[in-house]
């Protein structure tokens, strides 16, 4: 004998009650079956509809019954195209009878828990009937039993309590003695002492499986649904989430109180009792492993089983000096919620006593802040404690496992987790049992939370970046193909899953959290959504994705602007765009403040010597106790390519159009020429050497010495060398002799020379193409690869 309960979704239209049939026709062959079916999906809300419409004197409660009839005879229509006369007639007298008790409802103007009971119970009548009779039809050996004839309870409606006794006596009599190989009952419904209809709460279909199969001591039950068991956290927010295949009871308890929605704990006691494995299965994927429930030890490399959530909650405080060391207020606070009717979800109190917190429904938040604040009258007015205070639009998410107890660190990690990606904890709880570590955090983050502890905790350590593009001209169009080329290699040999998330130019914008198709983003970029750097920044800041990292490939002095915004919402910068580090010092040092206290990287290696390893080497210098002495370098890889092509054969004004035309120079030509360029660059480098130092603190020689005009060597070469020596910064044109490291330097090459401590007579050199719109763009890849790898 098998038990199987399929739910609203898995009977909710004519396809999926075929797929049910085909279920239990193939159940059957080897197996006599027992099948609770609920009401079809949705209709028990609509009877409940109908019903307030009537009692209210409204009535569009004709219309309603006029849906719950159609909804029900195209089922039957689409079942029984040629055969359904006498299915259809009974269901016919169901409806009428329906129709009758709403027009009663709407005479007397009363709906009572008992009326309600009655009214609810045509759903699971209706369905289950419409099953049997197809099945019937289609030559198969099923009876339907009406469930109120064998579950017997008392007469609290709505929420009837079960008298075993009688009820376990009528199910072993009734199917010890059937011969059917199949048995269609209705969930949900039942019918007192007294022969009142009742129905047996949330989650009542359930409950009439549990009841029956631990009634007969079947060796499993199987809840079908629409999903394939229970999964490591919510798919629909969690694309990487995946069914777990065997949990425990009370891991399964735990999740379904935080939010899984596959069962309802309650419901499932009694076979929990017997030890009964439950079988999560899902109708439209019946070949899939599901989830088992049992008391059976797994053996599972995490110790956290799954990640859960419950959202519209209120966090209420209560809270004052008067309340240390003086013992009755959790006694008075909880029993005042208990009058209320109000559940308390989640508890927690500081060891100082001076506060407790409570997690609720935030649907009972202002009845219970009136209830508390009437209780706590006396020592409010006394300003022993504060008026109870409320917050709310928040939630709570929770890490479930039942050996999470043997293993250090998962706190640690969780916190971590969530810090790093600006989630702020508002309440933490977690029992000695260690089998829950509960958080409350704001709703709005619950997505980010999920996805960052399921990577954390579930994923083969590959990190998701999110990365949002500003600037797709030269550099940043060669970005994108870049990323578009090596994704694949990033995600199985570095363990990076990097998307594009958004990308804009100075007019159009595109977003996708998903990730966006590279094989035509020009086009979509092209139809996007009109732009601002205000809205841009916004849509980044509202889809709040994990690891997400704003890419600035312009010189924009606005973009630059607004990295503050972007690092206090814990965004990650990386910035092509030299303007932000070369502006006043006190931004400078702001930005990088920024970056610590919210854990949000801010790389920007391709400010000086587009994709050579300058800014990092030196970083990584600074960081080992080196300290630099001196800094000599040729940093424009335009005023390199310049000077190196410039001759008495061509003109001046040809090589810079050609320079910029190559991609070396800034947009805006006058920038490299003024010398205003290399400024920054060697600003940045002493600024990251430890010195404190502005633009005008740096002496720009003016562009041709008068040394160079009138000098009659011609064993030099001109170039335009930035110094750092003793807390001075200069730029300035220069002869090179043929002896000195700079005077090969070709083309658009950079050069960079470090003296150190370390390295005080031969210094250590970085070299190698200092312009470009390919190497740029590669330094940009390697510093969004930079915090991947962190």
């Amino acid at each position: 004998m098998k038990v199987l309960k399929f739910g609203g979704t898995s009977v909710g239209s004519a396809k999926n009650i075929n797929n049910v049939i085909n279920i239990l026709e193939n159940v059957s062959k080897n197996d006599s079956i027992i099948c609770t079916v609920s009401a079809v999906g949705g209709i028990t809300d609509k009877l409940l509809l109908a019903g307030k419409q009537a009692q209210n004197k409204d009535v569009g409660y004709n219309a309603t019954f006029n849906i719950i009839k159609d909804i029900h005879f195209d089922i039957i229509n689409e079942l029984n195209p040629n055969n359904g006369k006498s299915l259809k007639e009974h269901v016919e007298t169901e409806l009428n009878a329906l129709k009758s008790l709403l027009d009663g409802i709407y005479l007397i103007n009363e709906l009572s828990p008992k009326t309600s009971d009655k009214l609810v119970s045509f759903g699971e009548l209706l369905s289950s009937f419409i099953i049997a009779e197809t099945m019937k039809h289609r030559g198969m050996s099923v009876v339907c039993k009406n469930s109120q004839e064998l579950i017997i309870t008392n007469s609290n409606f709505t929420k009837a309590e079960v008298n075993f006794g009688i009820t376990n006596k009528n199910i072993q009599d009734y199917f010890n003695n059937a011969s059917q190989k199949i048995t269609i009952i209705p969930g949900f419904i039942s019918k007192s002492q007294l022969g009142e209809q009742t129905t047996l709460g949330r989650g009542g279909s359930d409950f009439t499986a549990a009841i029956v199969a631990a009634a007969l001591k079947v060796e499993q039950l199987e809840i079908w649904t629409d999903v394939s068991g229970m999964f490591t956290t919510n798919p629909k927010l969690v694309k990487q989430a995946y069914p777990i295949e065997k949990i425990s009871y009370q891991e399964a308890m735990e999740l379904s109180h935080f939010g899984a929605k596959v069962l309802y704990p309650p419901t499932v006691q009694p076979v929990l009792d017997l030890n009964i494995p439950i079988h999560i299965k899902n109708t439209l994927e019946p070949e899939a492993a599901g989830t088992i429930i049992s008391n059976e030890e797994s053996v599972s490399t995490s110790p956290v089983k799954g990640i859960s959530n419950i959202n519209n909650i209120a966090l209420l405080t209560l809270q004052g000096s008067g309340m240390i060391g003086i013992p009755g207020f959790s006694k008075r606070l909880f029993e005042t919620l208990s009058q209320e009717k109000i559940n308390v979800i989640l508890i927690t109190q500081a060891s100082s006593e001076h506060s407790i917190c409570l997690g609720i429904d935030a649907n009972d938040a202002e009845i219970a802040k009136s209830a508390i604040d009437v209780t706590f009258e006396n020592e409010i007015a006394l300003n022993k404690i504060d008026p109870i205070i409320v917050e709310k639009d928040l939630s709570i998410i929770a890490l479930v496992g039942d050996n999470m107890k043997n293993h250090q660190g998962i706190s640690g990690k969780m916190f971590s987790t969530l810090g790093k990606n600006n989630i702020n904890i508002r309440a933490i709880a977690q029992g000695a049992s260690e089998k829950n570590i509960s958080a409350v955090i704001l709703e709005t983050d619950v997505k980010k939370a999920l996805n960052s502890l399921h990577e954390q905790f579930f994923e083969s350590k590959t990190k998701q970046l999110n990365v949002f593009i500003t600037g797709v001209g030269n550099v940043g169009e060669r970005l994108v193909e870049q990323i578009k080329q090596q994704r694949k290699y990033l995600k199985e040999n570095l363990k990076i899953n990097l998307r594009i998330a958004g990308l804009s130019n100075s007019k159009k914008m595109i977003f996708n959290e998903e990730g966006i198709d590279l094989s035509d983003w020009k086009e979509q970029l092209t139809n996007g959504e009109n732009t601002t750097l205000d809205s841009f920044f916004e849509k980044v800041k509202s889809l709040n994705l994990r690891n997400s990292i704003f890419v600035d490939v312009t010189a924009n002095k606005d973009v630059a602007e607004l990295y503050a915004k972007y690092l206090r919402q814990s965004i990650g910068v990386v910035a092509c765009n030299k303007i932000a580090c070369s502006s006043d010092y006190e931004n400078y040092k702001l930005l990088k403040r920024l970056s610590l206290k919210y854990n949000a990287p801010f790389l920007f290696e391709t400010n000086v010597g587009a994709g050579l390893p300058i800014i990092q080497t030196l970083s990584n210098l600074i960081a080992s106790g080196d300290k630099i002495t001196s800094i000599h370098a040729v940093l424009s890889g335009s005023l390199n390519f310049v000077f190196n092509n410039f001759n008495d054969t061509t003109k001046f004004y040809d090589v810079v159009k050609q320079a910029a035309a190559e991609g070396y120079t800034e947009p805006d030509p006058r920038i490299d020429l003024s010398g205003v360029d290399v400024a920054r660059k060697i600003l940045i480098l002493a600024r990251e050497s430890g010195m404190e130092m502005n633009l005008e603190d740096i002496s720009n020689t003016p562009f041709l010495s008068e040394a160079g005009l009138k000098s009659g060597s011609v064993d030099c070469q001109l170039k335009y060398v930035a110094q750092f020596n003793n807390g001075k910064a200069s730029v300035s044109l220069q002869e090179i002799p043929s002896d000195h490291p700079f005077y090969n330097l070709k083309g658009k090459d950079n050069i960079v020379m470090f003296y150190t401590q370390r390295y005080p007579e031969q210094p250590m050199i970085i070299k190698g193409a200092g312009a470009g719109a390919e190497v740029t763009a590669s330094g940009i890849f390697a510093d969004i690869i930079r915090i991947g790898n962190d």
